[in-house]
């Protein structure tokens, strides 16, 4: 090969690997409103005063990333939505945590860098992809609210889709509180 050929082949080779940026795969960036993060757009970026908050909670959510099939306990990998709506028609709803867990209880990955405010009436919808694969079929989320008072209790609900054969299922599971 030439060196002309060469120097246009590195640089098309660049050009496609300066292409492969993460947060454009990401289907949370991807599907969100403004291409961005639903989680990073939410951050809180002033300081909120939590001694005036009367409610904490703290929920479980079990996520499936995969199930066994009947046949030959072959594995499905499911992709997950968790959703979590605050339900209160004039109070913010604050997520102070959001963590993945695997089957074992080890923590995958903590999704909140900041505490993040849920405006009144609005969900925050989180998907964990099919290829992620390390929570396995007992992974879980942890998610820790708080607000100004009783009032704010969000509904937190979790929603698994995969495929196997020439079948597509779906299924769902609620948040439940987490008694310290």
């Amino acid at each position: 090969m030439n060196k002309r050929r060469v120097s246009v082949l590195l640089i098309a080779v660049m050009a496609l690997l300066s292409g492969c940026d993460e947060s454009a795969q990401d289907p949370n960036v991807l599907l969100s409103e403004h291409q961005k993060d639903p989680i990073e757009a939410l951050e809180i970026t002033s300081d909120v005063d939590h001694s005036q908050f009367g409610y904490k909670q703290t929920f479980y959510v079990p996520i499936y990333s995969d199930i066994y099939t009947d046949r030959d306990a072959r594995k499905v990998l499911l992709s997950a939505t968790l959703s979590v709506r605050n339900t209160t028609f004039k109070k913010s709803l604050y997520i102070n945590k959001i963590d993945y867990y695997d089957t074992d209880g080890a923590l995958v990955k903590s999704y909140l860098n900041k505490p993040i405010e849920l405006p009144a009436m609005a969900t925050l919808n989180y998907i964990v992809e099919k290829e992620e694969n390390k929570g396995g079929s007992g992974a879980n989320f942890i998610i820790e609210v708080e607000g100004i008072d009783e009032t704010v209790k969000p509904v937190i609900e979790a929603v698994m889709i995969g495929n196997f054969s020439n079948k597509g299922f779906a299924f769902s599971t609620e948040g439940t509180p987490v008694i310290h």
